[in-house]
């Protein structure tokens, strides 16, 4: 997560790609599931995440991340067949990136993790679905907030 959070700050694309559901990962995830998961990964998938990158980055600028706040308990096993898969994988929602902006804390949440290979990756920066394509932060509070909600593919 400090990798995510350079990248915010910097709104640097080619890092922040480092800690994003790798696109081989996403194909074998999808498979034969939907139409075209290569289009689905570059058009969908990684243009929310640069849209959403330089939002988290506009929120970011003059923090400093203090803690990252995961609730392990919402990891949940998305079984294959689910939600379009044609493989199964752990799924983490609801992580949050907890910052000090002067003498305020706030935080943003990060929507969601796939655990691939024993390592989790950020698949949705912002919420998934959305009404809009357009860059979106997750629940973002004064305060900490908490971990969560669960639930999601």
């Amino acid at each position: 997560m400090s990798t995510l959070w350079r990248a915010i700050l910097a709104d640097n694309s080619s890092l922040a790609q480092r800690v994003f559901f790798p696109r081989g990962a996403y194909l074998t995830v999808k498979g034969r599931a939907i139409p075209d998961p290569a289009s689905d990964y570059r058009y969908r998938l990684v243009a929310l995440y640069d849209l959403d990158l330089a939002t988290y980055h506009r929120w970011a600028q003059g923090g400093r991340l203090l803690r990252v706040e995961v609730n392990p308990a919402l990891a949940a096993w998305i079984a294959p067949g689910a939600c379009e898969n044609s493989v199964g994988y752990w799924h983490l929602p609801g992580v949050r990136l907890v910052v000090a902006r002067g003498h305020r804390v706030v935080s943003v949440g990060v929507f969601s993790l796939i655990s691939w290979r024993g390592t989790y990756f950020v698949v949705h920066l912002g919420p998934n679905p959305r009404p809009v394509n357009v860059g979106t932060l997750d629940a973002p509070r004064l305060g900490a907030g908490s971990a969560g909600p669960g639930g999601g593919c």
